[in-house]
């Protein structure tokens, strides 16, 4: 691979995949969500923990990977990431017990961001500003597919052979990220000595963890004062941190302010934080309802997401084309509203008996969305950036998008255990009058203990475990269990439509953000970059 040393088009695709990899792994966990929870006997809020606890790790340290790009080589930095992503991928698929699980996917987050700030800052660095606007197209292409690919491929795997494949699947792309890196990346050539910011990685970490696991655990914990304490507690510390860096500005902060007088740059790290809750968001009730309740297995509910990745594979290429001759941003406006009515389509058609082929018009209209998301929104973002400042802005805009994706699932999953352990009782009392008197107490109370320990929503359960009392008849144990399944599909149903509609108002108003973007002509020459200022040693 050596003659490929250098190549920018062979750098594109080195960090394609290792970005790839990365983004991969935030959705295709969601799929096996029922799976994990009947196999390992863990509960929602538990599952929820799997999924935060890799976004929370790669959210906060986003930034601070990035500056240390800049300190000790972007390669080094990449490769070192890709090497413990790898390595922690098989330590996720070896767990035995939630707890295990949850602390590996912790790792491999470290990892993540570890080499996901570098791919943007390369290309940045690589790429002249007259065919970057190309390269980020690709970029920003392989995190859309990667994203929504997440459901089908990991389907595939869990049905052919166990969830604990979702990791396993990292290994061999690892190792050929690995050896591709090696020989193709440019080295590290240090100009500038970068001072680090201590103070504010603590606080930046602190204001997120005390947020995200608030929201996570708030139905656990019945919204108690402790809760809306660390909620709280989350926002100040972002405020402190907010001043602390102001007062850096002239010694290297974590986040340059200077970023953010251009405009586009600000309103699209925006946009991409809203793209993230709406997407992360819609993924974790929409596969617990596919499986769970229309009982369809990991590979036929990931067989049924598929045309949303397929559209947007084939339409983001040229969505990113087309950006960097006409400019993105109604490219992203038809792209966010598209994506806006298919996934709003898909709750009109959700019931407890819908067929999969009704599924299959609205997620093509969600594809052709996605397509055109990604790529003009990295183009647009990054177009006057300045080199010097590429590993900053990297930083900047993937923490931001996945803060976005953080707040989402922990959101999103606090409303669902909300709407659920609601609904649940509610259809409980309903359909208990069916029941003899002496056992329609015990029914709905089971149902109204369902939230207490995390619900537990796994291809096998109704649920809530309904604890038959003694001397039941077989005939109404079979019907206490009829009915409990029927109480728990109805009661997701109703329970989804509302949490999802949060994420879809949160997209189709970044829809209309768009609107405040500059526009972008063709022939425009990029900003260039301005010497860079010395800095403090």
């Amino acid at each position: 691979m050596k003659r490929w040393s250098g190549n920018p088009w062979a750098i594109l695709l080195t960090l394609s995949l290792g970005f790839f990899m990365t983004l991969l792994d935030l959705t295709i966990v969601n799929i096996a969500i029922p799976s994990m929870i009947d196999k390992l006997d863990a509960s929602l809020d538990q599952v929820l923990w799997v999924v935060n606890a890799y976004i929370l790790v790669l959210a906060v340290l986003l930034i601070t990977a990035g500056r240390l790009g800049d300190l000790w080589g972007k390669k080094n930095l990449f490769i070192a990431g890709v090497a413990l992503f790898t390595l922690s991928s098989l330590a996720c698929g070896i767990s035995q017990d939630p707890a295990q699980l949850i602390a590996a996917r912790a790792v491999q987050g470290l990892g993540a961001a570890l080499l996901m700030p570098q791919t943007m800052s390369i290309i940045i660095s690589v790429f002249p500003p007259e065919r970057r606007g190309a390269a980020l197209g690709v970029w920003g292409a392989v995190a859309g597919v990667s994203t929504i690919a997440g459901p089908t491929v990991g389907g595939l795997l869990v049905t052919s052979l166990d969830w604990r494949w979702i990791f396993f699947v990292n290994l061999p792309i690892g190792v050929l990220v690995l050896a591709m890196a090696v020989p193709i990346l440019p080295g590290h050539t240090r100009t500038v000595r970068h001072r680090f910011d201590v103070a504010g990685v603590l606080l930046a970490s602190a204001a997120l963890f005390c947020v995200t696991f608030a929201l996570t655990e708030g139905q656990k914990y019945e919204w108690n004062e402790g809760i809306w304490g660390l909620i709280a507690a989350g926002l100040a510390l972002f405020v402190i941190f907010v001043v602390h860096q102001r007062g850096r500005q002239d010694r290297e902060p974590l986040v340059p302010f200077s970023l953010f007088k251009d405009r586009n740059f600000t309103i699209l790290n925006l946009v991409g934080a809203a793209v993230s809750v709406g997407m992360i968001g819609m993924f974790l009730p929409m596969t617990i309802y596919l499986q769970s309740v229309l009982g369809f297995s990991a590979l036929k509910a990931g067989l049924v997401m598929a045309p949303s990745s397929l559209v947007s594979m084939l339409l983001a290429p040229v969505a990113g084309r087309m950006s960097d001759r006409i400019g993105g941003k109604f490219i992203l406006m038809a792209g966010l509203t598209l994506y806006g009515v298919g996934m709003a389509w898909i709750l009109v058609v959700a019931e407890v008996g819908t067929h999969w082929t009704a599924f299959i018009a609205p997620l093509v209209v969600s594809g052709l969305g996605i397509g055109g998301v990604f790529a003009p929104m990295a183009t647009e973002a990054t177009r006057n950036v300045p080199p010097r400042l590429a590993g900053a802005a990297s930083g900047v805009n993937n923490m931001i998008r996945q803060v976005g994706s953080v707040l989402g699932s922990a959101a999103v999953g606090a409303v669902l255990q909300n709407q659920l352990a609601s609904s649940l009782r509610d259809e409980a009392a309903t359909r208990s009058a069916a029941l003899p008197p002496d056992v329609r107490g015990g029914f709905v109370q089971g149902f109204a203990n369902a939230a207490k320990g995390g619900l537990e929503v796994g291809a096998g359960q109704s649920g809530a475990r309904q604890q038959l009392p003694p001397g039941v008849s077989p005939g109404v144990a079979h019907r206490i269990q009829e009915l409990a399944g029927q109480v728990f599909s109805h009661g997701f149903v109703h329970a989804m439509k509302p949490t999802m509609w949060l994420p879809i108002a949160v997209i189709l108003l970044s829809a209309a953000a768009c609107l405040t973007l500059k526009g972008h002509q063709a022939g425009t020459s990029l900003q260039k970059d301005p010497e860079p200022a010395p800095m403090a040693s």
